[in-house]
């Protein structure tokens, strides 16, 4: 076993719920309300659809749940079937770093194993802070340099499925090894025009540490040196093999107590220039737009402006991904929620014009504070000669910017209401809430059933 294989596979196997401070039970609980949230917003998209159509011809041994729904599959097919649902609006938690990614992602992998193996709340709590430590300590040390951030997804995975399984570390390190050696995704998934498999590649890399888990406790073994050996990750990413710090316990922060949430269904690049605009729209007072200069940093321009596509959108996932399009519809519709993207609004001509008012810079400080600030100005000339300008540092919902509790549940009323109703939503906050307590998360898959499938 390699040293970067042992200290993942030793800090996820040592880990236990007595390590974890309040603070990251209470944000572990936070980011499960805001994940599920948007899941069950995403219960009728065509992705979702697709993967749980597949995920049903699958029987399971022992079988775990697709959320929202009474049907079961095996629980790494329930992985991936869940983890659509909640990438489909990408409006989960983003953590940004060397490599940026969605780590909540990885959340709906762990309920499914924890799901078919009757694990307790608190063993899930536990297994989603140990995944979330490997997934962010890589991002941290990481550059993706043309690989998709799937591959910390199935990493992470690997650990926080072990966990729930009760891997011993050898059996953890094999899990960790066979899946980086078979799931290393390729960075084209967000490139160009987007396609649905945008919302689906970290699912595919779910599924992926899931069997890897289930694997190794059957007793399969990985390569010894997946990291460091020749052939190995470090090689391939042409990187020295890291100098670890030491991972959260023992004083140490957890790093899903860094992550932010997204105030916006939309990549996390354009938090800032759609909370700008928005804040803009109020000032405008019935003028019209001359036109808008939007100044971000480097990475911002090259994920949301620099391509072709990006200035004409035909798909959702593109559309998302634009912020010529959604600078545009934030201010001619003075919001941007999931209606946004819908299919008659992305092609909608009325859009064009204005988009064509538009122009993205990069702003060479703006690119030297990135990651730890996600600075973005944008400057906005109507036809009668004002200038009105607006910038921000930590758009809301950054780390630095955080939700508040009652924020993080009205974003999640707002996606979950028209699938859960009222008092569907009370019962998944409920639930959420007080996980800490549950001896199994059947009371948390039965809140999240839609009233028709009830």
């Amino acid at each position: 076993m390699d040293a970067t294989t042992e200290h993942l596979s030793d800090h996820a196997h040592r880990l236990s719920y007595a390590d974890l401070s309040p603070e990251t039970i209470h944000q572990v609980k936070r980011t499960l309300v805001d994940t599920l949230g948007c899941a069950a917003g995403a219960f009728d998209g065509e992705p979702a659809a697709i993967a749980v159509r597949l995920a049903s011809r699958i029987q399971g041994a022992p079988p775990a749940r697709i959320l929202g729904s009474p049907q079961r599959t095996s629980a790494d097919f329930a992985a991936f079937a869940n983890t659509v649902l909640v990438r489909y609006l990408d409006c989960n938690d983003t953590y940004a770093a060397r490599g940026t990614g969605h780590p909540s992602d990885m959340i709906p992998a762990v309920l499914a194993v924890a799901d078919g193996r009757r694990a307790d709340g608190r063993a899930v709590i536990t297994a989603i802070a140990a995944a979330y430590e490997a997934f962010c300590r890589l991002a941290d040390t990481v550059p993706l340099k043309g690989w998709d951030q799937g591959m910390f997804a199935a990493i992470g995975t690997a650990c926080g499925a072990g966990k729930i399984l009760g891997l011993d570390r050898a059996a953890l390190g094999n899990a960790i090894s066979i899946a980086i050696t078979s799931g290393v995704p390729l960075g084209v998934t967000r490139i160009g025009e987007l396609s649905m498999w945008k919302g689906c590649a970290t699912a595919a890399a779910n599924r992926t540490g899931v069997f890897a888990a289930e694997l190794a406790a059957e007793g399969m073994t990985g390569p010894g040196h997946p990291f460091e050996g020749r052939d190995g990750l470090w090689q391939h990413l042409s990187m020295e093999a890291p100098k670890w710090e030491r991972f959260g316990g023992g004083g140490e922060p957890f790093r899903i107590t860094s992550t932010s949430f997204k105030a916006y269904p939309s990549v996390v690049h354009t938090q800032g220039p759609i909370g700008l605009v928005l804040k803009l729209h109020q000032e405008l007072g019935g003028a019209q737009i001359d036109s808008v200069r939007v100044a971000t940093y480097a990475e911002a321009v090259r994920r949301t402006a620099a391509e072709a596509e990006k200035w004409n959108p035909s798909t959702r996932e593109t559309a998302d991904h634009s912020t010529p399009y959604l600078v545009a519809a934030a201010l001619l519709d003075g919001g941007v929620t999931p209606a946004t993207f819908a299919p008659s609004r992305i092609q909608d001509p009325a859009l064009r014009p204005l988009m064509k008012k538009l122009t993205v810079v990069e702003d060479p400080e703006f690119t030297r504070r990135y990651p730890a600030e996600s600075c973005t100005r944008v400057e906005l000339t109507t036809t009668d000669g004002r200038t009105l300008t607006a910038e921000t540092s930590h758009p809301k919902g950054h780390r630095r910017n955080p939700l508040t509790d009652a924020e993080v549940e009205l974003k999640f009323r707002g996606l979950a209401a028209g699938a859960l109703g009222a008092k569907g939503c009370d019962r998944v906050l409920s639930e959420v809430w007080s996980l800490e307590k549950a001896a199994t998360v059947d009371g948390l898959f039965d809140s999240l059933l839609r009233p028709t499938a009830r």
